[in-house]
Formats: C-alpha cells, structure tokens, sequence
C-alpha cells in the first residue's frame, strides 16, 4: 500500500493554490544520531513527505507558484557510487524530476545558488522555522538580502510565514489513501495487542510484552512501533510515559499497554488495560468502568459539526462524576471541574488528532472557537485515571485510601469521523 504520484501532485497543487504568489520552502529531516556515529534509522520530516513522498536526508523542497518554469523543485543528494556503497542508493537529480515529478532539480549545494530566483518574485516566504538552526539562518540570510534591495524592486517577500499555518489544515483530513495505510495500521496493532493479553500473565517480565508486539508489528509489513510502547504493570501503569518495561508482571496486577504500529508513515495508538491474572479486583473493576463508561459517552460525541472540546468535556465529566461516587472527590462538580481539582487522578486530555504524525498537525482551538470536526478527521479517545503510590489529593479534597493506590487505569481507540458520524478503527481490541 502506498500513496500515488497523482496524490502527491494533487496535494502539491492544493498548496501552491493557497500560497498565490507565496514561495514555500521544506526542509528534510536531519539524520539522528543514536550514539558516535552510529544513526536511528531515517524517518523523514512529515510535512516534506506529505508533500513528495521523497524518503531521503540532506534535501529541500521549494514551491514557487508563480514561477514561470518551476513551481515544484528538489534540491537533494546527486548520485555518489562510492558514498552509495555504503549507505545505500540514492535517486540524485534526475531521479528527482522522474520518479517524484519535480519541474526541476538541483544538487544540494547548490542550494544558495539557485534559491533566490524562486524568492525574488514571491509576495512571502512560507516556511516554518525549526530545529535546524542553520537552515533557519540560511532563509533568513536569503529574506534579508531580498529585504535590502526591495525599496529599488518594489517587488519580493515582505514576510515569513509559518509554513504549518497553510500545509496543516490540508493534512487534517485523510483522503481514502490514507485512509486505507492508516486501517492497516491499526489492523496490525489490534493483532498485536490481542496476542498481548493472551501472551500476558504473572511471571512474565514487560519486556517480553513488548517484544511480542513490536515482533508483529514489523512481521506484518509495519515500520515497526509508532512510538516506544508502554507496557506498564502495577503502579506502573499510573506513570503516563513509562518506557522503562523492565518489571516482573505480579498476582493482581493491572496491566496497561499503550502500543501502536507505524506503516507506511502512517500510525496508530492503541491502550488497553486488564488484570494480568485475568480477573480483576473489586477496585480496579471500579476504577476500569468509570473509565470505560467515560470513554464510550465521550466516542459517542465524535460526529461531523461537533466541537472538539466536546469530546474532553464529556468524559471528564463522568470521571469526575465517578471518583465523587467513590468520595476520592468531594464538593460541587461544577467547581471541581472549574478549579481542576480531578487533575491528581486525570491529569491530560482525552485525545489528539492521529495521522502521519502520532500527534498529529492541527488546530484545536479558533481563538475562543474549538475546532469543529468534519469527515476525514481522525482522533484518538483516551481518558484516564491514574492513582499512584504518591498520589496527593488537591487541596481541601479528601484522603486517598490506600485500596486504591496503585490502580492506573486508560483506555484508547482511534476514530474516523464520518459523514453520518464516526468509525472505530481499532473495535478489534476488546473492552
């Protein structure tokens, strides 16, 4: 599965349409380094390949709609066989034009050179500064050389602009391509964490877990984890990004597993949490309803024209209303809420836009607006409550028994939204 020349094209030309007379520029990603000089395995920089689909390092990618030649150009590696036999091959300057449909292509150096024929003419500069500290300095050392000579032209960029602010609001709705990588995604991860919960019981360590599922992942064409899975046992599971997956699973133990695959850059985000002996006490029962129940009434606020916030507001609620059940809250709900003082037992929010990205691109919030939802959105709903070893009540709330310490309790489907509502891409896992 992959997404198609035409794609890549049609979604270039959706954002030379919103630039006009703009020029947008996109850096690749750097290499990360792991330790020496031994590098992570590359992952491109997710806007430049929701643009190109160009899948290597040391390249920039320029959008000049109103040149014109070249509306679409590629600065990149040139071909080097003997750099080549080592670090594989590269498509150099004339694979760019043919295999990624550049109007043009450029060898990487030649960068300084070449650029500012496409910046001359353009009204501004769309780019979104980075973490490449230097590349920054290279557009800004481009804008302010065309700013100094713009009272003789009358002509150029008068502004940079966030090049995400144009790009973001496209990527935020899936075409039924991306659609398809993304249900593969979570097909996978369902697989995974179903032959997680079997393969899970006392005595097993988290690693073992872990390697379990990242083994699927990868033996069913993903590009492995989405990002470092959670397998958090115990008190574990109240710590929100526990990556250590190094404890011993125990007799009464919750096991909470918060793992998804990556492919085809497309992602998904799974958790689920269950008793590692297979039968829940009487207190994590409890705990894992509310929940659940927050969970369910919050996915069932997921439809085309709904605020964002809707979906938070509805499951904090229901926490909140629970652990006032439970007297671990007490007061007026409406002021608890107001004054956040659930945040010890809930302390994020209920989701994230899902996509190229596991957090994806996207606003949430208009000013004093949410964000409405529209199909080809896609969310993941996750509420939570986490009551751990060291777990102290906000003030002037009520003491925290000691029979519910320990219990870290989240669970998480991904959703479509769809035009007559909403889709559960990951139902296969059961709840």
């Amino acid at each position: 599965m992959t997404i198609a020349p035409t794609e890549y094209q049609q979604r270039r030309q959706a954002l030379m349409e919103k630039i006009g007379q703009g020029t947008a520029i996109f850096r690749s990603a750097p290499m990360a380094v792991m330790h020496n000089d031994v590098e992570y395995a590359y992952r491109q920089d997710s806007d430049f390949f929701y643009l190109t689909g160009f899948n290597e390092p040391n390249a920039v990618a320029v959008f000049a709609p109103h040149h014109e030649e070249h509306q679409f150009v590629l600065f990149v590696q040139p071909k080097d066989p003997e750099k080549e036999v080592w670090t594989g091959y590269h498509v150099g300057v004339e694979g760019a034009k043919e295999r990624y449909g550049a109007d043009e292509a450029y060898p990487i150096a030649e960068l300084d050179e070449k650029l500012p024929q496409y910046l001359q003419n353009a009204d501004r500069i769309y780019y979104r500064l980075g973490r490449d500290r230097a590349f920054n300095d290279t557009i800004l050392k481009h804008w302010q050389r065309l700013m100094r000579t713009y009272p003789k032209r009358g002509v150029g960029p008068i502004a940079i602009q966030d090049a995400g602010t144009i790009l973001h609001p496209l990527r935020l709705v899936k075409s039924p391509a991306e659609l398809e990588l993304m249900r593969k995604a979570a097909e996978i991860s369902v697989k995974a964490h179903n032959h997680a919960r079997e393969f899970a019981q006392p005595g097993r360590y988290e690693y073992e877990i872990q390697a379990e599922m990242e083994h699927l992942f990868r033996l069913h064409g993903g590009n492995g984890f989405a990002y470092p899975s959670i397998v958090a046992s115990g008190s574990n599971s109240c710590i929100l990004h526990y990556i250590e997956n190094n404890r011993q699973l125990q007799d009464n133990d919750l096991v909470l597993i918060d793992a998804g695959c990556s492919y085809g850059y497309y992602n998904a985000d799974i958790t689920r949490t269950f008793p590692a002996n297979g039968t829940f006490t009487p207190e994590q029962k409890t705990i894992y309803e509310i929940v659940l129940s927050a969970q369910k009434q919050a996915i069932a606020q997921v439809h085309p024209g709904n605020p964002y916030n809707q979906i938070h507001d509805t499951a904090l609620r229901v926490i909140v209303e629970g652990l006032l059940d439970l007297g671990l809250l007490a007061g007026d709900i409406d002021e608890i809420i107001k004054e956040e003082k659930y945040k010890p037992f809930y302390m994020h929010r209920t989701g994230h836009w899902l996509g190229l990205d596991v957090h994806d691109v996207g606003v949430y919030q208009n000013g004093e607006d949410p964000q409405p939802l529209q199909p080809g959105n896609v969310l993941t709903v996750e509420p939570g409550i986490y009551i751990g070893p060291e777990t102290k009540p906000a003030e002037e709330q009520p003491e925290i028994p000691d029979r519910w310490r320990g219990i870290g309790v989240r669970i998480e489907d991904d959703v479509l939204v769809t035009a007559q509502g909403h889709e559960v891409l990951t139902a296969g896992v059961p709840k």
